[in-house]
């Protein structure tokens, strides 16, 4: 009996759905990924499409899985605390497969070689417009923030390059974090003028205090799709005042604020909605706490902790339960999640997490002219060849990477300094062995609007109370005390971290070389991406600083980031 096309393509898409390796082995796979990843068979009646996290990256590109991301407290062993094997065995994901290689770091430099680059807007525009077509009259496009920031042209742009790209692209829906750093007035001119009528820009969340509170942007927007009531609720990065520059949004106010999310959705039901989307930039763990807590959102569509988790997590809570998502990042993965809406419920779903494997999809021929138009007057700067790396340079993970440990070598041989602190960004595009640093890679790891360079000086003391505070905003037990981001880089210097104690007894042992650090002693500490911009006159940025570093350097090798010792961390499944 043969086959048609259809068939064999839903026959296919079943086998993947079962977690079949279909010619996945590392000695029979061929150089792209399968192609039946793309050919979902549509469900239901309304698709949500959504990606978060780009980070401005345009073009395709190498980003490396984390092989730390600790979960403690009742997050531990959970998604989205598993790395590597622990990863594989929970979704079910077979070894030295294409999703392996999406999902996780393992075998990373030689899988990237196979598979080759992920992501890019030209292809990502490609797999919306395919699965649009497939599904004509019922799909959203959400975008989850993150998307102004990440690169040199939205830098030297003012973030437009991005809103252009995501007209063309076609989003719906978006929220936002890193947007604010351009500045409130600058957001609030793209929102009036550039997405007006175009997309809605929302964050229930975020309150302007000049005159008491009043919000600053929509709490939601409804769209009716395929003649279902579709509210979507935005939820900004609820400490963005913290993790970011102050001064660039003086009189805003964040915050998780779970009384408005439920006063919010519980509006958005009375006013007819059969559907609600949080849209949230909260990060996992918070997104995991509230779906327990605000009761009537179905879905919710998570970002800012990078996770790409392949499938969704159910969260019971009084009135039912809600899908827990989260997309990735730079534009590696697009969700597509099929919901069948029935006598004004969800009655089921399907979901994928949807690897974007550039080699593997025609780039969209608009968008890609859009890209090279956008790019050429800055194209020389870009393509500056700064250095060639030996090792595999990369940034993700609870405490450290590569490329982070780059650019603290760069900051203490350059500024002079006995300890380098870098933050704790979880963005940033990954190199393989061999290849030439250019100014746009360095750009990638470095690009925001307060990258100034700092030396400054500090006793052990405040050293130590800055780790325990970052510290605690990783590995508080409560979501909601979180912050998201990972543990400062720190270059120069060694600790020990228990990360099941409390907060002020987690960093242990500091030590430069062989000896303690003397809580009374003055050390020179360079960093970086400081929040409070008190500058002195003809600081360099930090662009400026590595960039010397690298053409004096011209080869650079680091077989591996600085991790400290971990205690309280034994047999935990988001650890290597």
């Amino acid at each position: 009996m043969s086959l048609s096309r259809r068939e064999f393509l839903q026959m296919l898409a079943a086998a993947s759905a079962a977690g079949m390796a279909i010619g996945s082995t590392r000695e029979t796979a061929v150089a792209a990924p399968r192609p039946y990843l793309y050919e979902l068979p549509p469900y239901g009646n309304l698709s949500l499409l959504h990606f978060t996290d780009c980070h401005a990256q345009l073009l395709p590109i190498y980003f490396r899985e984390p092989n730390v991301n600790l979960g403690v407290g009742a997050a531990k062993g959970r998604a989205p605390h598993l790395v590597g094997e622990a990863l594989l065995k929970h979704f079910r994901i077979p070894p030295n497969s294409a999703d392996a290689h999406a999902f996780t770091y393992l075998n990373f430099a030689d899988a990237a070689r196979e598979y080759g680059m992920v992501g890019g807007f030209a292809h990502l525009a490609t797999l919306v417009k395919s699965l649009r077509a497939s599904r004509p009259g019922r799909t959203l496009l959400m975008d989850g923030g993150d998307t102004w920031q990440g690169s040199a042209t939205a830098l030297w742009t003012n973030g437009q390059d991005m809103v252009d790209a995501q007209k063309l692209l076609g989003v719906d829906v978006m929220t936002g974090h890193w947007e604010f750093t351009y500045g409130d007035k600058r957001v609030q001119e793209i929102v009036e003028k550039d997405l007006k009528g175009k997309i809605d820009f929302v964050a229930q969340n975020v309150f302007d205090t000049s005159f008491g509170d009043e919000r600053v942007f929509k709490p939601y927007v409804m769209r009716t799709i395929n003649s279902i009531k579709v509210a979507i609720v935005g939820q900004a990065f609820p400490y963005t005042p913290i993790a970011n520059n102050r001064l660039d949004f003086p009189k805003w106010s964040f915050g998780i604020r779970e009384q408005e999310m439920q006063a919010t959705v519980d509006q958005a039901r009375k006013a007819g909605a059969q559907v609600v989307v949080l849209l949230s930039h909260n990060g996992m763990d918070v997104d995991l706490k509230m779906a327990s807590q605000v009761t009537g959102i179905d879905v919710i569509l998570g970002g800012h902790t990078h996770d790409a988790v392949p499938a969704p997590s159910v969260i019971s809570n009084r009135s039912g339960k809600t899908l827990v998502i989260n997309s990735g990042s730079n534009t590696k993965f697009l969700s597509v999640l099929d919901l069948d809406v029935k006598h004004g419920r969800v009655r089921d779903f399907r979901y994928k997490l949807l690897p974007v494997f550039s080699k593997s999809i025609n780039p969209d021929p608009e968008m890609a002219r859009f890209i090279e138009k956008v790019r050429a007057p800055f194209k020389a700067r870009l393509e500056e060849k700064l250095a060639v790396t030996e090792s595999l340079l990369y940034r993700r993970g609870n405490f450290n990477g590569t490329f982070d440990q780059l650019i603290m070598d760069a900051m203490r041989e350059i500024q002079g300094s006995d300890i380098a602190f870098s933050p704790g960004f979880r963005w940033g595009t990954s190199l393989l062995p061999g290849d030439t640093i250019t100014m746009e890679h360095l750009m990638d790891q470095t690009a925001i609007t307060y990258g100034t360079s700092t030396l400054n000086e500090m006793t052990g003391i405040q050293i130590k109370d800055v780790l325990e505070d970052i510290a605690d905003n990783l590995f508080n037990p409560d979501p909601y005390f979180q912050q998201g981001g990972d543990m400062v880089r720190v270059g120069g210097m060694t600790y020990t971290m228990d990360v099941a104690e409390s907060m002020g007894k987690r960093i242990q042992d500091m030590r430069i070389g062989n000896k303690p650090l003397n809580p009374n002693k003055k050390y020179k500490v360079a960093g970086w991406a400081s929040v409070h911009r008190q500058y002195p006159a003809g600081q360099k940025q930090i662009w400026d600083v590595v960039s010397e570093y690298l053409r004096h350097k011209k080869t650079v090798r680091i077989k591996e980031a600085y991790i400290p010792k971990l205690k309280g961390a034994e047999g935990n499944p988001g650890l290597a």
